[in-house]
C-alpha cells in the first residue's frame, strides 16, 4: 500500500512562489487571498511574488465555449512569460479553474509540442515577450498543505471542541478541476486526494467519510452561467447536504472557489425553498476555504478574514474552537464604519449575536 501511495504523491516546492489570484474568489471570499500572502509571508517566512501585470486565465470562458484553445493558450503563455521575467519557476494558482487551465496547457504541450511553438508564437507577435514553462506548478491549496505541520507548530488553536475535548468533524471537498480532469496532478488524483484531510487531520480535526464524499457540487459552468440549467446545479448540493447531515460534521471545506460558494449559498437557498436544514438547531453547517481555516488556527481575526461575507454563519464554529471574536465588529469596514448586515434569515444563518447598530 505504502508502494503504491507513492504513485499518488507530487512535489510541492517550498519556498520562493509566483502567485496568480483568482478572477472571482476575491468576490465570493475577500479574505481569503490576503490571508494566504499574509500567512506564507509573515507566519511561515516564504517568498511569494504576486504581479499586478497578470490577468485571468478566462478559464471561465474557455469551458462555456467563449474563448478558443489558441487564444486561452496564449494567455497562458504570457502569465508564464511575466513569471520568467521576474526570476521565479515556481507557479501557484489561486483558482482551481485556473490551476486545471495551467495543467492542460502544458500537457498539450508535452503531448504536441507544435502546440507549444504556436504559443510562442503568438505570445511575441502579441507582446514581444518569452517564456519558460514552470519547473513546478501547484495549487495554494497545495502549499497550505506543504506546510500544514508547520503552520501546526504555530497553531493558537486546534480542530478540538474546547466544551467537549473531542476532534471537531470536518467534510472535505475537493474541486473537480483539481483531482478529476488531470488526476495525476492534484495530490492524492482523484481517489484518494489527500490535500484537504491532510489539513483537517494535522490541526486536530476528524475527517467525515460519507456517501457522496465525491460528489460534484454541481457548479459546472453551463449549469449554473445558463440560468435555466441551476436546477441542477442546487439538486447536485442537495445531494451532498442530504448524504452528509446525518454524520453531523461541525465544518465543510473546500479548495475551489465555486464549491465553496455553492455549498455555503445553496444551503440558504434550499432552508428557503423547502425549510431544510443541515446544521444543529436549524442553522446551517459554516463552509470554509483552507486559507481561511489556516488563519483560524493561527489565531487570525475571523472578521479580518472576510468570514462576514458567509451566508452561514460562522459563529458556532468559533465558538467550538474557542476562538474570541467581537460580535459588534461583524459588520464593520476598515474604517470602522458600519456597512451594513443581511436580513436574519429563516434558519438564523446569521449569529443572532451579531449587534444592529
Amino acid at each position: 500500500m505504502k508502494i503504491r501511495w507513492k504513485d499518488y504523491q507530487k512535489d510541492i516546492a517550498d519556498n520562493n512562489y509566483y502567485y496568480v489570484r483568482s478572477c472571482i474568489r476575491q468576490n465570493f471570499f475577500p479574505g481569503s487571498e490576503a490571508a494566504f500572502l499574509n500567512i506564507l509571508r509573515n507566519d511561515l517566512g516564504r517568498d511569494v511574488r504576486e504581479d499586478a501585470n497578470h490577468t485571468s486565465c478566462t478559464g471561465i470562458g474557455y469551458h462555456s465555449d467563449v474563448v478558443p484553445l489558441e487564444t486561452i493558450m496564449t494567455v497562458v503563455a504570457r502569465q508564464f512569460a511575466l513569471m520568467t521575467e521576474a526570476g521565479y519557476e515556481n507557479f501557484i494558482s489561486s483558482c482551481i479553474t485556473s490551476f486545471g487551465i495551467y495543467s492542460e496547457a502544458l500537457e498539450l504541450w508535452h503531448d504536441f509540442p507544435e502546440l507549444e511553438e504556436k504559443a510562442h508564437d503568438y505570445l511575441y507577435k502579441a507582446t514581444k515577450r518569452e517564456f519558460k514553462k514552470p519547473k513546478s506548478l501547484a495549487h495554494t491549496s497545495d502549499i497550505i498543505y506543504k506546510h500544514r505541520e508547520e503552520i501546526a507548530s504555530k497553531a493558537k488553536h486546534k480542530l478540538i471542541n474546547v466544551n467537549t475535548g473531542e476532534p471537531l468533524k470536518g467534510v472535505e471537498h475537493i474541486g473537480c478541476h483539481y483531482a478529476k480532469i488531470f488526476p495525476k496532478v492534484g495530490l492524492g488524483g482523484s481517489e484518494f486526494p489527500y490535500v484537504l484531510s491532510g489539513m483537517i487531520e494535522a490541526w486536530g480535526g476528524e475527517v467525515v467519510d460519507y456517501p457522496e464524499r465525491r460528489h460534484c457540487c454541481g457548479f459546472g459552468f453551463r449549469n449554473y452561467l445558463v440560468q435555466a440549467n441551476r436546477g441542477y446545479s442546487i439538486a447536485n448540493s442537495h445531494k451532498k447536504f442530504e448524504s452528509m447531515a446525518p454524520y453531523k460534521p461541525d465544518f465543510i471545506l473546500a479548495n475551489c472557489p465555486g464549491c465553496t460558494m455553492f455549498l455555503d449559498k445553496w444551503q440558504y437557498a434550499i432552508s428557503e425553498m423547502e425549510g431544510t436544514t443541515y446544521g444543529p438547531d436549524g442553522t446551517g453547517i459554516p463552509v470554509l476555504t483552507y486559507e481561511e481555516l489556516a488563519g483560524l488556527v493561527l489565531g487570525y481575526d475571523p472578521w479580518e478574514l472576510g468570514m462576514q461575507m458567509h451566508q452561514v454563519a460562522v459563529e458556532p464554529l468559533l465558538d467550538k474552537m474557542g476562538i474570541e471574536y467581537d460580535p459588534s465588529a461583524k459588520y464593520l469596514g476598515k474604517n470602522g464604519k458600519y456597512i451594513g448586515e443581511p436580513e436574519k434569515t429563516a434558519i438564523g444563518c446569521y449569529s443572532p449575536k451579531t449587534i444592529t447598530i
